[in-house]
């Protein structure tokens, strides 16, 4: 059994019409045959969603679609007595109009194609990922014609009703068949749909509707945007006559000459000294903005040894960050006589009991 027209675009019977615009316009984003270029499967898949939303997405057609009236006339004819060997030449005409009826055809999938998607680089300093920033970005796209408004006819008026469909963009026909009458539609070929003959073309873009233009957007990113992470722009992509496709930007994150990050927590290397170490200290360390921050360094510290500041990392919606400060004992080099000589009596002074790494070591290696 076929899939029902909601089930291809993945909404309920009950959908509106914005819900049903939306479910189109992801899944045509998807399977669109420029983004998938010799994939016969996402080319069938394009097909079939056109095709559904072409008739859910007109309200008329959705309602004859949810209540069909019956196209079959068994009025005249033979009835039972009809003879169904051998349908010859008229047998393809049949089951084609039959396919066409129900929404098989190639026909039912000329659907207003939504605008292809952008996608632009854009840099960011490390701390305007941290912080947020505002940002002009720059762009090419085609925008729908204002003189015109999109259709094509100079003024947006030099046109004609198409006599061939009477402005409706489809044609209905009936066939008589040994199962009664059938009727189909399909789009007009004179008018391609549109229901209009152009008189004469726009000025501007040429009949086409659209032009290209450079296009300028003020943006206000979020603070806590992290490399290789994607901004969309909802309908600031190529024009289309199915609604605009979108602006993806693709965010590209400068290093730091101090400061690495992870999420919203923010990573610090501190070099100290041996003193600092081993007697304590209290230092200021810089931040990502002008401001300090106060460090307290305990005694004894070891090198490799991690502070955890709480809640001075980065603030973004998702909560706040914390900061954590690894702190490296640096060994003074170029020592003089007296100062090795101090040093000399310093360590004898320690016992050996006050290395704890030293011991355990030795202990181990026995």
């Amino acid at each position: 059994m076929a899939k029902s027209y909601y089930d291809v675009l993945g909404v309920k019977k009950d959908a509106t019409q914005d819900e049903i615009k939306s479910a189109y316009r992801k899944l045509a984003r998807q399977y669109h045959p420029d983004l998938n270029p010799n994939n016969p499967e996402a080319a069938e898949k394009f097909k079939e969603i056109s095709e559904a939303y072409d008739t859910l997405g007109d309200e008329k057609k959705r309602a004859e679609y949810d209540n069909p009236a019956p196209q079959f006339n068994f009025g005249s004819g033979g009835g039972g007595n009809a003879d169904f060997g051998g349908f010859g030449s008229f047998g393809s005409s049949i089951f084609g109009d039959i396919f066409n009826m129900f929404g098989g055809g190639s026909e039912r999938t000329q659907t207003a194609a939504i605008g292809r998607d952008i996608k632009i680089s854009l840099v960011l300093t490390f701390t305007e990922a941290a912080f947020g920033a505002q940002k002009i970005v720059s762009f090419n796209r085609t925008e729908q014609c204002s003189l015109c408004k999109g259709n094509g006819a100079k003024n947006g008026t030099e046109y004609t009703k198409c006599t061939t469909c009477g402005g409706t963009g489809r044609i209905r026909q009936t066939q008589e068949t040994p199962f009664g009458r059938i009727a189909s539609e399909r789009v007009c070929s004179s008018c391609g749909g549109t229901g209009r003959k152009i008189k004469e073309y726009c000025s501007e873009c040429g009949g086409r509707g659209y032009i290209k233009k450079k296009a300028e957007l003020k943006l206000t990113l979020p603070a806590g945007l992290e490399n290789g992470q994607v901004v969309t722009v909802t309908g600031a992509g190529e024009y289309g006559k199915g609604g605009n496709g979108d602006l993806l930007i693709i965010i590209s994150v400068q290093p730091h000459k101090l400061y690495a990050r992870k999420g919203n927590d923010l990573y610090l290397t501190v070099p100290i000294t041996l003193s600092q170490a081993t007697l304590g200290d209290k230092i200021s360390i810089p931040s990502l903005t002008d401001k300090k921050i106060t460090l307290n360094i305990p005694e004894c510290t070891q090198s490799g040894d991690v502070v955890k500041l709480s809640g001075q990392g980065i603030v973004t919606k998702k909560g706040t960050g914390n900061l954590y400060v690894t702190l490296n004992v640096e060994t003074p080099k170029n020592l003089n006589r007296q100062q090795k000589a101090l040093l000399k009596e310093f360590e004898d002074s320690l016992k050996k009991e006050q290395y704890d790494k030293v011991n355990k070591f030795e202990k181990t290696s026995r």
